[in-house]
């Protein structure tokens, strides 16, 4: 299922998001990446309050696995929050209940999904080596 970015008007894209990608091969979609270098490991983009992690990630070439199409019915794109946790909306029990089924769970673990930007950052991502999207998607 492939995420498009949203119609909603998120206003100015004003705060930084940076994603470590531990695995940029398997990650990252070089058509349709924003970024300086494919191959590295670490990249900031700037995205707007209202904005979700994954729809940021996705909207730079940044192929955060979503296998539920972002509805918080899976654990697939799970994360970790490395800094900024407070620039971002509370979880939900429902996001609770689905990020306990992700492999590698840690206290700063999020689904990207429901990660919303309320704050004016920074913030950054972990993108685990094992959250691979096996099969990359064209946009339909």
């Amino acid at each position: 299922m492939h995420l498009r970015h949203s119609d909603a008007d998120h206003g100015p894209k004003t705060v930084d998001v940076t994603y470590i990608v531990e695995d940029p091969e398997s990650l990252i979609d070089d058509e349709h990446f924003t970024g300086d270098d494919p191959t590295a490991t670490e990249h900031t983009f700037k995205a707007a309050k209202g904005e979700h992690l994954l729809e940021v990630a996705v909207e730079n070439g940044i192929n955060i696995e979503h296998a539920c199409g972002a509805v918080c019915a899976c654990s697939t794109c799970h994360v970790y929050i490395e800094q900024g946790e407070e620039q971002l909306s509370e979880p939900t029990e429902a996001e609770d209940d689905r990020v306990e089924e992700a492999p590698g769970l840690q206290r700063n673990s999020r689904l990207s999904c429901q990660c919303e930007i309320e704050g004016d950052g920074p913030i950054v991502v972990r993108i685990p080596a094992w959250n691979r999207n096996a099969v990359k998607e064209v946009p339909h």
